[in-house]
């Protein structure tokens, strides 16, 4: 069991005066056996009504409305909570009984999304780098963990190289990107073998070992396994997620997931920046801040319409309107 503290601040500052924007957040952990909520305080710049609903896979979901004329908008969320350990899965049956559950699974309509793979170019490429890499004896969850250390042996992590906007061709030619194009790279890899698996969004938390990611945002992949139930991967640290992982949203991939992501009316130009803090275990020594402040050049509706997605590395989408 682990108690952490986050803090995750996020402050857009415009050029002008703003109005009627409209926001959607994705900030409330999601609650379960092995994720406990001790508090959690959301402080929003003029303390607009947040309307929270679930969403079709179960996430929690708000929503608020600025109408009247800003300069700046704060979104302020701050966690504590208790991760609990899972128990490590174990095969008990044959790979044979286990793929065929899984076969089974494709006309179940919560495992419909889970299953199709997304299409783009190098599509025959990876099927091939999946027949050398697949053991025709091996289980589910042997394979899964197997295309884990794949992703994680052949893509080198690298912050600023790509974007929400870059494609999975992309990132497949360029083998390297940070922790949403790793998680995506791996449920291709996991749903073109038959393996159901979803789109994971959270946070991964400091436990002074060092971990790619820590004290921030970050992404892994769920993958379903017969007995056991969605087993947690991460491919950027190539580990089971446990008690350092802290869930906020599952989908299909990151545009089910985004903790923030809104549009308003007035200019286009205006900042982001974005900071995310997490305790130790201790509870008292903060790791240190990840803060980004990116300027947004004038973009025209007409010509990009999503322009929120330039922002991949801290898991952000914002849409203008003029």
């Amino acid at each position: 069991m682990s108690e952490f503290t986050i803090r995750h601040i996020t402050r857009y500052t415009y050029e002008d005066t703003v109005r009627d924007s409209a926001n959607q957040i994705m900030l409330y952990p999601l609650v379960g056996e092995y994720q406990e909520v001790l508090s959690h305080s959301l402080n929003i710049t003029s303390k607009p009504l947040v309307n929270i609903h679930q969403d079709y896979y179960g996430n929690q979901v708000g929503t608020f409305t600025q109408a009247q004329p800003h300069r700046e908008l704060v979104i302020d969320s701050q966690l504590k909570v208790v991760i609990n350990s899972r128990p490590v899965p174990k095969d008990v049956v044959s790979f044979e009984i286990q793929w065929q559950e899984l076969d089974a699974l494709r006309s179940k309509l919560e495992f419909i999304d889970f299953m199709k793979a997304e299409r783009f170019e190098a599509l025959p490429e990876v099927k091939a780098v999946l027949e050398e890499e697949r053991c025709k004896n091996c289980t589910p969850l042997e394979t899964a963990q197997r295309f884990s250390q794949y992703v994680f042996d052949t893509f080198a992590y690298r912050k600023g190289i790509t974007t929400v906007e870059t494609t999975l061709d992309e990132v497949w030619k360029l083998k390297s990107g940070v922790c949403q194009d790793f998680a995506h790279i791996l449920l291709v890899m996991l749903r073109l073998t038959g393996i159901p698996a979803r789109y994971v969004s959270g946070y991964i938390c400091p436990n002074k070992k060092g971990m790619r990611g820590e004290g921030a945002t970050h992404a892994w992949v769920e993958a379903y396994i017969p007995g056991y139930g969605w087993l947690g991967l991460d491919p950027t640290n190539n580990c089971l997620v446990n008690e350092t992982h802290l869930r906020l949203a599952v989908g299909k991939n990151f545009s089910d997931c985004s903790p923030v992501k809104g549009t308003y009316r007035g200019t286009s130009n205006h900042t982001l920046e974005v900071s995310v803090v997490v305790t130790y275990e201790d509870g008292k020594t903060p790791l240190v801040d990840e803060v980004v402040a990116l300027p947004v050049p004038a973009t025209s509706m007409s010509t990009y319409k999503n322009s929120f997605r330039r922002h991949q590395e801290m898991q952000m989408q914002q849409q203008q309107q003029q």
